[in-house]
């Protein structure tokens, strides 16, 4: 059971955000396309809510074309090019909604405090693209920043991955791919509050069937649009959990949040990869919700998991 309430300014956003939205399973494919294009403004509301991006930070779009479709990046740049570590980032959104520009405040921070390049990529989304395209996206997106490290002002030998919810999810089989698949090198992995076992036993407990950000419905929901509604559940690249080995991944850190139904399966995604050998830091966040690094205005914990997450990548990546 949970040990405290959630945080009451999270709640009340949340209660706002249904009271103007509606929910995923009931918006129309247009609706959807809708939410996909809307980019949260830079202004001192705004921002007092979502976060400012680092002011001391260089920010770039470019496309690459991979597999059957052309992949966005933006790119975060902090200080002039050089042998600078690499971070491929993989934005939330249970594989149907979120775009490269979601994530800036979290993206320019990380590139400004460690002094990596920030990748932020972007994947084919469902439901017009099912699992696994966006596993391949983003596959094909780490394999590229790569190889074409020195062209981004960094070094592929100093190469990580990080990702929130369903990006959570796509940074963790990313790694499983590199492994089983030769490369690329991955060094390190974030995983926040990331989506790692879709087996209907998996549910999260009945306190948490309603939690804020994240109801259970909105997550079938957003597992039903990924899948086609009828997914091998035991498939490693949808559920990364029930992988045959986490044996000889990268060293991760994983987020979780005290109120998000997410928060045992990525305890446990924890537990599993230190059981098979590979380094492991586990941080819940007391009060939190799921995604609630994305409103650091609100969310008491967002600058302190900030702070871990670039400790973390700095030891990783020196």
């Amino acid at each position: 059971m949970t040990t405290s309430r959630a945080d009451l300014r999270l709640r009340a956003f949340d209660w706002l955000l249904r009271r103007l939205g509606r929910p995923i399973g009931e918006m129309s494919l247009p609706q959807i396309q809708q939410l996909r294009a809307t980019r949260i403004p830079h202004n001192a509301v705004a921002d007092l809510v979502f976060g400012a991006p680092a002011a001391d930070v260089a920010v770039h779009d470019r496309t690459i074309a991979r597999r059957a479709g052309d992949i966005p990046l933006r790119v975060y740049q902090h200080g002039m090019p050089g042998d600078r570590p690499l971070v491929v980032f993989f934005h939330g959104g249970g594989w149907v909604v979120g775009n490269i520009y979601q994530a800036e405040w979290l993206c320019s921070h990380v590139a400004s405090i460690t002094g990596a390049v920030v990748v932020a990529a972007g994947y084919r989304l469902a439901p017009e693209h099912r699992f696994p395209t966006a596993v391949d996206d983003a596959y094909d997106a780490t394999a590229w920043v790569a190889q074409h490290a020195a062209e981004l002002g960094g070094r592929a030998d100093r190469l990580a991955v990080m990702g929130g919810s369903a990006g959570g999810n796509l940074a963790a089989v990313v790694c499983q791919r590199a492994r089983d698949e030769g490369g690329p090198a991955i060094v390190h992995q974030t995983l926040l509050y990331p989506a790692t076992d879709m087996r209907p036993e998996s549910r999260p407990r009945e306190d948490l069937a309603d939690a804020p950000m994240l109801p259970l419905v909105d997550r079938k929901a957003y597992l039903d649009h990924y899948t086609g509604g009828d997914p091998d559940v035991n498939d490693p690249w949808l559920s990364p959990l029930l992988a045959d080995s986490l044996a000889d991944l990268p060293p991760a850190l994983i987020i979780t949040a005290e109120h998000d139904p997410l928060r045992d399966e990525g305890r446990r995604y924890a537990e599993r990869l230190r059981a098979a050998g590979t380094p492991a830091r586990y941080t819940d966040y007391a009060g939190m919700v799921h995604g609630f690094m994305s409103y650091p205005g609100l969310a008491s914990g967002a600058r302190q998991a900030l702070a871990e997450i670039c400790q973390d990548l700095v030891a990783a990546l020196r």
